[in-house]
């Protein structure tokens, strides 16, 4: 028999027993679905953290551990332990071979958002996801000494608009005590989403931030000593220390040789830390948990073929007449185990395309949901080269999985076909 009548004859087949194979193929989609849900989202996922941050060639902290400086400067996630010089952060930017710098300072926050500090460099030079620039959906970047803008996120889940004012807190306590009441901000921009923490972030200048904490020692105000916002206007607000400092080069071969160089930094201790290298570290940390939840997703798949497998194999009792059939008409062995195997093919493909297509609905659905509330940026997208290997392993494991009743099927003999159904 030729392959494409048996593909035709298998069609009609299941289409006369489509209520018990249904199930199959729903358990299949659901299978498939789950299996490229976490291959998405974990692709997406470290896009999302890699694409933070593009064009920094070199993070600048105090001395300490790597992936602490990266998600502290990069993500604001975690804490610092030591700042740095602002006198290293200016030798560091006249250096000859830096084309920019970024400076951060990190520590304060707004009802559980954190409060950047930086200047003026930050909206000419951050890139995100290649080479996009940051872009106001509102209002223009600060430009007053209490001035602050606000990341889509935070302007949205808190209903704040321009003009309004906003009061900050120190470092991350919402308490009344730790909040710097007597210094209110001004929101000036709004930050056009970009699915990045930049959404989750508020942006203060430099000079902000040394303003809040004039009086201020120790993490508390100082007893009797009070700065009004007009007062620190006349002080000297150029930063004492920084946070970090992100450094973009003229050209980035000589990233190694400015790295070594703040390695040996005279006057203070300090690591210039590589974002490539350091998101590596993190993968690396993080590739348990994403093994283990791939393998509960393939797990998942192969019950489903179990059931794909299961739905055959009872039914085969009843399709042997059909089948002694198929073997008088001069149906051979092989084109029986052939048409056994197409249904199983059939049937997971089947599965494949409406788990596919279950994915997209649900990523269409619940990702403006997880970018509000988590941060995590999912969109739809054309299926990456793993994720066609993937369907194609499910494909042929479908394939292989229809083996198994087909072999059966082939030892049954034409004359008990007959008989039982006589």
């Amino acid at each position: 028999m030729r392959a494409g009548y048996l593909l035709t004859l298998a069609i009609k087949s299941a289409w006369n027993r489509r209520g018990t194979l249904s199930l199959v193929a729903f358990s299949i989609a659901l299978s498939a679905a789950l299996l490229l849900g976490v291959e998405r989202a974990r692709t997406q996922v470290r896009e999302s953290f890699v694409q933070t941050i593009s064009g920094v060639d070199l993070i600048v902290g105090a001395r300490g551990g790597d992936i602490q400086l990266m998600l502290y400067a990069a993500f604001h996630l975690g804490s610092a332990t030591n700042n740095m010089d602002w006198q290293s952060a200016k030798a560091i930017a006249a250096r000859s071979d830096v084309a920019w710098t970024i400076p951060v300072s990190l520590g304060d926050s707004h009802k559980g958002y954190p409060v950047v500090a930086t200047n003026a460099d930050f909206f000419e030079r951050y890139r995100f996801r290649g080479d996009r620039r940051v872009t106001f959906a509102a209002g223009k970047p600060f430009s007053d000494l209490f001035d602050v803008v606000i990341g889509a996120e935070s302007a949205k889940r808190l209903k704040y608009k321009i003009g309004d004012q906003i009061v900050l807190s120190h470092g991350e306590s919402q308490t009344k005590l730790a909040e710097h009441g007597d210094k209110p901000f001004r929101i000036a921009g709004v930050l056009a989403p970009t699915g990045t923490t930049l959404d989750r972030s508020l942006y203060i200048s430099l000079e902000a931030m040394e303003a809040l904490h004039i009086d201020w020692q120790g993490g508390a105000p100082i007893q009797g000593f009070k700065v009004s916002p007009e007062q620190a206007r006349k002080f000297n607000l150029e930063p004492k220390s920084i946070t970090a400092l992100l450094v973009g080069l003229k050209k980035r071969a000589g990233v190694f040789a400015l790295q070594r160089d703040i390695g040996a930094w005279k006057s203070e201790p300090l690591i210039g830390v590589m974002p490539g290298v350091a998101m590596d570290k993190i993968w690396r940390m993080s590739s348990a948990l994403e093994n283990a939840l791939l393998l509960v997703s393939v797990m998942v798949t192969i019950a489903g073929l179990a059931g794909l497998i299961a739905a055959i194999l009872a039914g085969l009792n009843e399709r042997r007449r059909e089948l002694a059939v198929l073997r008088s008409a001069g149906a051979r062995p092989l084109d029986i185990i052939a048409l056994l195997s197409f249904e199983a093919l059939l049937l997971t493909i089947v599965g494949i395309i409406c788990g596919g297509v279950a994915l997209a609905a649900i990523i269409a659905i619940f990702s403006p949901i997880l970018a509000d509330s988590y941060g995590i940026a999912l969109y739809l997208s054309a299926p990456s080269a793993r994720e066609l290997t993937l369907i194609g392993a499910i494909a042929i494991a479908g394939f292989c999985a229809g083996l198994i009743p087909a072999i059966k099927a082939y030892r049954v003999s034409l004359s008990d076909g007959l008989s039982s159904a006589s």
